[in-house]
């Protein structure tokens, strides 16, 4: 692995984690800037909604309000940059399992957990979502 892919594994990796932060924080300011001009994000699978990122994220920031702390936990992730002979592409995509205890009240939790599958960009800001879609496999809590 020549060094230009150890940075790029490095930069994606980063992207991952500042996405669970912007989430986690409720900065949906940082969270759009993670994506491409034509990004979109699909959390169907638990509940939400599909579209481009711009609106996304205010159907995230009025819905992730009622949980006073999120706590998303990326692991397991699985890098595969586009290989152009020899030579790292422009394209990435990041398969990565995850675990979101979400506290709703004060004796009131709800887990989840499941698949985030990440489609990534290398634009002149440096690589950038395409793409975020959520396969929610299991959710615990009231109700």
């Amino acid at each position: 692995m020549d060094l230009s892919t150890v940075m790029d594994r490095l930069a994606i990796d980063d992207l991952v984690t500042e996405y669970a932060v912007a989430v986690d924080d409720g900065d949906w300011t940082a969270y759009r800037a993670l994506f491409t001009d034509d990004g979109r994000a699909d959390y169907r699978s638990s509940g939400g909604i599909e579209g481009p990122v711009s609106e996304v994220a205010v159907w995230m920031a009025e819905n992730m309000a009622r949980f006073s702390v999120r706590q998303h936990l990326i692991v397991n992730r699985r890098v595969s940059i586009e290989d152009l002979g020899g030579w790292s592409g422009d394209r990435a995509e990041v398969r990565a399992d995850y675990v979101c205890p979400m506290r709703l009240g004060p004796d009131e939790d709800l887990v989840c957990g499941g698949r985030y599958v990440f489609a990534l960009a290398r634009t002149g800001g440096g690589w950038r979502l395409r793409g975020v879609v959520v396969e929610e496999r299991w959710r615990r809590g009231p109700g």
